[in-house]
């Protein structure tokens, strides 16, 4: 099963259950450096595409285009309330991730799907966005903003339930996004997430007044990325 070559559309899917951050980092760059090594000629092993699902521990990311001082806390604090801090290498400025909250990291060859990173992205949060019908919650893009967003036309009520954020080289995608399912909110107050100060964020559980079966969404999103991708994921 290589992702660059004839069999472009076959991924291995992994649940990684609750990662470290640094962990899923360095798996998804191993995993990254493979597929690009025999894209370029590097390497003569071929390389699977995955797509990975975990959940974090309490961390903040800051993306290559954030700046720190949208995280609200010192380091004391981070201690405090149990929570790490990174400088990532994906786009996008500063995110949460938590306990409760679905990240999905597809490490994919997109030029072997036909896609540009602007279409990739696209279709991302076209599956998110297709994930959280299933739950009645009609969700949608926000002009000049990645990600997936709820109530877009009302300003004052305009709230992210999910985070998108990649980087890519020659066409070979990495990091991906984060949906606030179970998400405990409140370490959103401690940064201006994504770098808004005007926006909200929100979770399904918030949205539905209930508790959501994480591994019932993740089945739902695995079919949508899948459906949208146009990929077949195996294992």
């Amino acid at each position: 099963m290589n992702c660059a070559h004839e069999l472009a559309n076959n991924v291995v899917f992994q649940d990684l259950g609750l990662t470290n951050y640094k962990t899923a980092w360095e798996y998804q760059e191993a995993v990254f450096k493979k597929i690009l090594n025999y894209k370029t000629g590097k390497s003569s092993v071929a390389a699977a595409c995955h797509l990975l699902f975990c959940e974090h521990p309490h961390v903040y990311t800051l993306g290559k285009s954030g700046t720190k001082n949208n995280l609200l806390i010192n380091e004391q604090f981070l201690k405090k309330i149990n929570a790490t801090y990174y400088k990532t290498n994906r786009g996008g400025d500063i995110t949460y991730h938590g306990p409760g909250q679905i990240v999905g990291y597809p490490v994919i060859d997109i030029e072997k799907l036909k896609f540009s990173l602007k279409e990739y992205i696209f279709r991302l949060e076209e599956a998110i966005i297709s994930a959280l019908k299933e739950y009645g919650i009609f969700a949608d893009r926000l002009a000049g903003a990645t990600g997936v967003w709820l109530d877009t036309t009302e300003k004052s009520k305009t709230r992210k339930i999910c985070a998108i954020g990649v980087r890519a080289s020659r066409y070979v995608a990495m990091h991906g996004f984060a949906l606030n399912v179970n998400t405990d909110l409140s370490y959103f107050n401690y940064i201006n997430p994504c770098g808004f100060t005007d926006k909200g964020v929100t979770s399904i559980s918030k949205e539905l007044g209930k508790q959501i079966d994480l591994n019932e969404t993740k089945e739902i999103l695995k079919q949508k990325i899948a459906k949208t991708l146009g990929i077949q994921l195996m294992g």
